[in-house]
């Protein structure tokens, strides 16, 4: 798996301000970013990918909105290049984790989540362990030390420790403890 890692300080948004989204330029985007009023909720994790369009305007674009639907991101990783996993194609991944403080319920992040892929041009979701080229994907790694095992979702994320793609961006953003 080839793997490239580009620090990317996130954009001023299009979609409006997010100025709990600013990481200073130079920085290795792990650093913990301001909280604001919303330090509490509990910490949510989520790995996000893209290998269609604009990669990175994707993935800014995504956690922008995840800012404004789930909570105050709290960290964001730095972007990391990545070749498909699980299936052939010459779109390499761009690949990012981001740390979100939320008081929604994890079935309601899951539901903006999948939201958020579809409002980003995601058309569906992989059938049968099959995946596919993708604009934006967004997967819930855990939600604080809650283990949940339901038809639609599992926590914490059952194949995470298998995919660099996902823990390479995630060991950036987790507290030194839990590194």
């Amino acid at each position: 798996m080839t793997k490239k890692q580009t620090h990317s300080p996130l954009p001023a948004s299009p979609l409006g301000e997010c100025p709990n989204l600013a990481v200073p330029e130079g920085s290795g985007n792990n650093e913990a970013l301001p909280q604001g009023e919303s330090g509490e909720g509990a910490a949510l994790y989520l790995s996000l990918g893209s290998n269609l369009g604009d990669r990175a305007e994707n993935l800014h674009r995504a956690i922008a909105l995840i800012g404004e639907r789930i909570g105050a991101v709290q960290r964001v990783s730095s972007f990391i290049e990545t070749e498909p996993w699980g299936f052939e194609s010459e779109h390499p991944f761009l690949n990012a984790a981001v740390m979100v403080r939320t008081a929604l319920s994890p079935i309601e992040c899951l539901d903006v989540t999948q939201q958020i892929e579809r409002e980003l041009g995601r058309k569906s979701k992989s059938k049968d362990g099959i995946y596919t080229d993708r604009p934006i994907d967004i997967d819930l790694l855990s939600y604080d030390d809650l283990t949940l095992s339901t038809p639609r979702l599992t926590l914490p994320h059952p194949h995470m420790q298998e995919r660099d793609f996902v823990m390479i961006p995630l060991r950036e953003i987790l507290p030194d403890a839990e590194r």
